[in-house]
């Protein structure tokens, strides 16, 4: 399944991160600075390629009955490495910034908060990563945020 969004006049937009920029543009999550804004950009490609297949994959390959024949010893091993790898590299990057692309909360934040506020479910240990559970803390805190309850089906 591809995320899909359909805008009033029935033109579409798909892709999570598509929609993600499409939705913060012109709002506080979009950084105005074109610098931090290339470094959403790089933050939001990391989250799709060096992130979501392994942290959400795995998750779902522990999850969903239907997944389960895909969740081989290999696969399971495969996820586990390299969604550590993304999340030591989250950690590196946290140890010395609040927040990924500038000095506040942006779109980049919102996308790598999704899965990985949900990582132990996938067998990641978190605590292993002090710096980025100070920052899903952080995110926690802003005005905004909505906690998503998360349940399989």
């Amino acid at each position: 399944m591809v995320p899909m969004l359909e805008l009033d006049d029935g033109r579409r937009i798909a892709e999570s991160n598509a929609i993600l920029l499409y939705l913060a543009e012109g709002t506080r999550f979009l950084p105005a600075d074109k610098y931090e804004r290339a470094l959403a950009y790089q933050w939001l490609f990391f989250e799709q390629y060096s992130h979501e297949p392994y942290i959400a994959v795995r998750k779902a390959l522990m999850t969903f009955p239907e997944r389960a024949k895909d969740a081989t010893p290999e696969r399971l091993a495969q996820t586990l490495e390299r969604g550590n790898k993304a999340l030591s590299v989250m950690n590196q990057h946290l140890e010395w910034n609040a927040f990924f692309a500038g000095s506040a909360y942006s779109v980049a934040d919102i996308a790598l908060y999704a899965y990985t506020h949900t990582a132990e479910k996938g067998g990641f240990q978190l605590d292993a990563y002090p710096a980025v559970v100070e920052w899903l803390k952080r995110v926690e805190a802003d005005k905004g945020h909505v906690p998503i309850e998360w349940a399989p089906d």
